[in-house]
């Protein structure tokens, strides 16, 4: 299979997903706010559908192409707990998630998005460097 069908299909289907919701709904399709209206929105019903959306896109793409879906983790379990802690902090400070300002924001060219969206990859990049080349020596 080309390398390349597969993410380009995914993104075409989130973008059409996006579309649809905020056509439909007049809401923007970013995970974490949808998350968690889940747990605690009045309006509940199509979140929970969004999010089983979600997994059953990914089940669907697993059984059709046959990727192997992970099953465990090399990392410390202290190194999982922070780096969650991290992206939820994260996400609370930039007002979004990465669904949220790099796909929605940046496709309604919200300014406070491509910020977030600069920020959150050169963030990253930065991280991947440092756990690469200092905390590799580290752990």
């Amino acid at each position: 299979m080309n390398t390349y069908l597969l993410p380009l299909t995914g993104g075409v289907l989130l973008g059409l997903a996006a579309i649809w919701l905020l056509f439909s709904l007049g809401r923007v399709a970013g995970i974490s706010g949808i998350a968690w209206g889940a747990l605690s929105g009045p309006d509940r019903g199509w979140r929970w559908l969004f999010l089983l959306g979600l997994l059953c896109g990914g089940a669907v793409t697993h059984n059709l192409v046959g990727h192997p879906i992970p099953t465990e983790s090399n990392a410390p379990l202290w190194l999982i707990a922070c780096s969650g802690l991290l992206v939820g902090v994260g996400t609370r400070m930039g007002g979004g998630c990465t669904s949220g300002h790099g796909v929605c924001g940046l496709g309604r060219q919200s300014p406070r998005s491509l910020l977030a969206t600069i920020i959150f990859m050169g963030l990253g990049i930065l991280t991947v460097f440092v756990m690469q080349n200092v905390m590799g020596r580290l752990l």
